[in-house]
């Protein structure tokens, strides 16, 4: 299954993340694999990957971070990857996929981090900041958005994903046809995405983005993680959403945003970001030319070298 992945030549790792089984019966603990290249006594940086990728996503990333002298650590979300798969989807919930992740930075003791995320790698990996904050020293936001149906998203974003009055939603339909989508289609395949969105790829590339997904009994996370989504203020991860929002806003440490110019789906919320997070004021924000919603697919060592020079100037400055 995951023999000869191209680009992908890093050994795999495995760390055990505890979290309270659905209905509060008990502890699940589950294997989560994470890629960990570069330096060990190098400068951390945490890649989050999103929907429907893995850490395949970040190969062409990881390398230049890891030339780069640092430690690159890179996790599979649990059902994604080289982790553990639990098989009932409602097993996968937004506050698990929290705990899952939190989990890995206490097991690894990961500390000053700067963190890199993308797609449900911001929702999930800024929760997990505004969790834990004394580990984090810096993020690179890209291509990525929060979930928390604030009104005051009014005329902010390219796609409408806010609260409208007191009872009201507005909601792009798009994102509505795209979470019904994944509720009925009869097979999800990640490769249909990555090749719509980031193609034309190679065989070899698609074969590999579908590689830990051999079929539907290994899919359950993959599907559910769509249906979580908040579509209105009510849903549990709409409250996530905002508490982390709320840290971000008076988050100090530096904060920079590189979306790419071609992924209407979290267009503006970079400039949100920028307006709202103390910590990018006055920093260096890049637009990446030339990329979609799959900037590492398409843009990955360009990413590198942002990521490595921002961990540079931010930590001589804080030095």
């Amino acid at each position: 299954m995951f023999d000869d992945l191209p680009d992908y030549p890093f050994p795999p790792n495995y760390v055990q993340v505890d979290t309270r089984r659905t209905g509060g019966q008990g502890f699940d603990s589950l294997r989560m694999h994470y890629v960990d290249a570069g330096p060990p006594d190098g400068a951390v940086v945490l890649l989050m990957h999103g929907q429907p990728t893995w850490s395949y996503l970040y190969r062409k990333t990881i390398g230049v971070l890891a030339d780069a002298g640092l430690r690159v650590i890179a996790p599979d979300n649990i059902g994604y990857g080289r982790s553990d798969k639990l098989t009932e989807p409602t097993d996968y919930t937004f506050k698990r996929h929290v705990d899952w992740l939190h989990s890995l930075v206490i097991g690894l003791d990961l500390r000053d981090v700067t963190l890199v995320v993308q797609d449900w790698g911001g929702p999930l990996g800024l929760s997990v900041l505004a969790r834990d904050q004394d580990r984090f020293a810096s993020v690179v936001a890209t291509n990525t958005i929060l979930h928390t149906c604030d009104p005051g998203l009014d005329g902010e974003l390219a796609w409408a994903h806010h609260g409208v009055g007191e009872s009201r939603m507005m909601l792009e339909e798009t994102l509505l046809d795209y979470v019904a989508f994944y509720q009925r289609a009869p097979d999800i395949v990640p490769s249909f995405f990555l090749e719509a969105v980031a193609g034309p790829l190679p065989a070899d590339v698609l074969a590999a983005y579908d590689a830990p997904f051999p079929d539907r009994v290994y899919k359950a996370g993959l599907r559910q993680l769509i249906s979580l989504i908040p579509l209105t203020r009510n849903d549990p991860g709409a409250a996530i959403g905002r508490a982390t929002m709320a840290v971000l806003q008076r988050w100090q440490k530096p904060f920079l945003t590189a979306y790419s110019d071609g992924d209407p789906a979290t267009r503006g919320w970079d400039l949100v970001f920028q307006r709202r997070v103390p910590g990018a004021r006055g920093q260096n924000h890049v637009t990446i030319a030339g990329a979609g919603h799959f900037v590492q697919e398409q843009r990955g060592e360009e990413l590198g070298r942002i990521v490595a020079e921002f961990v540079t100037h931010t930590s001589s400055a804080a030095n």
